[in-house]
C-alpha cells in the first residue's frame, strides 16, 4: 500500500493552490489534482478549466447536492462560480493549444530530476491512451505535479530518469508529495519544503535521484 505519512491529499493540493496567481486559468488533471478547487482563494480570482468544457467551476459538491450534468474532467461533481461557461470539447482544447492555460496540475507515476514526467502508461501495460495530458504539458505556461512519494510497492516516484513512457520532457516546475514540495531547477531537483513529521533522511531514502537540499528546510506552508 502507499505511504500515508506526511501530508494528506487535500493538504498537498492546498500547497500547490497557494502558488496560483490572481487571474490565472488553471487546469486540473484527474485524481489528486482535482482537490485544488476546494482551496479558499479569498480575493483571488482563479478560473478552473476542465478538458470536457467546464470553464470557471468551483469546489467539489457535497453529497446530495450534485448536478448530474456538471462534472470535472475526472467525472466528479462540481459547483459553478459566477461567470462560468460550458463550452464544446473542441473549444476547450482550443484554449489549451493556444497557450491560454497558466498552469496545469497533473498526477504522475514518475517525475525525473530534469522535469520529465510519465503519467499515462505503467510498465508492462498494454494499450492505454495519453489523452489531453500531452497537449497540456506542451502548451501550459507552468506544469505542477501532485502525487504520493512512493508507489504501492514502496518504490520512489521521484527518479533520475523515467523508466516508463514519458508524457513530456523537461516541463515540470513543481512537485508536491505527501513528503514535501520539490522544485525542478537548472541544477536538478531541490527540496524546498518538508512535511511535518517527515525527516530529511526519510525524504532521501524514498527518492530515486540526487536531491539539492539546503542546510535548513522549512515546513510545508499552510494557510493562516
Amino acid at each position: 500500500m502507499s505511504d500515508a505519512k506526511g501530508l494528506s491529499r487535500q493538504q498537498m493540493c492546498d500547497r500547490l493552490a497557494m502558488e496560483f496567481e490572481d487571474g490565472w486559468v488553471v487546469n486540473l488533471g484527474i485524481g489528486i489534482p482535482t482537490l485544488c478547487s476546494n482551496y479558499d482563494f479569498g480575493d483571488k480570482q482563479i478560473i478552473f478549466h476542465a478538458e470536457n468544457g467546464v470553464i470557471g467551476y468551483g469546489p467539489l459538491t457535497g453529497a446530495g447536492k450534485e448536478d448530474l450534468h456538471l462534472v470535472n474532467a475526472g467525472g466528479q461533481h462540481v459547483t459553478l462560480n459566477p461567470g462560468a461557461a460550458i463550452v464544446h470539447h473542441a473549444d476547450s482544447f482550443g484554449l489549451i493549444r493556444s497557450g491560454r492555460i497558466d498552469v496545469t496540475v497533473l498526477g504522475a507515476y514518475e517525475v525525473a530530476e530534469n522535469g520529465d514526467f510519465a503519467n499515462w502508461k505503467m510498465a508492462g501495460q498494454k494499450g492505454g491512451g495519453i489523452g489531453g495530458a500531452m497537449d497540456l504539458a506542451a502548451c501550459a505556461k507552468h506544469v505542477f505535479v501532485a502525487m504520493e512519494q512512493v508507489t504501492r510497492n514502496g518504490r520512489p516516484r521521484l527518479v533520475e530518469r523515467c523508466a516508463i513512457p514519458v508524457t513530456a520532457k523537461g516541463v515540470v516546475n513543481l512537485v508536491i508529495t505527501n513528503y514535501g514540495l520539490f522544485e525542478i531547477t537548472p541544477d536538478g531537483m531541490a527540496l524546498r519544503e518538508i512535511a511535518p513529521g517527515v525527516s530529511v533522511d526519510e525524504v532521501k531514502a524514498t527518492t530515486g535521484c540526487n536531491l539539492l537540499i539546503p542546510s535548513e528546510v522549512p515546513p510545508v506552508k499552510s494557510r493562516g
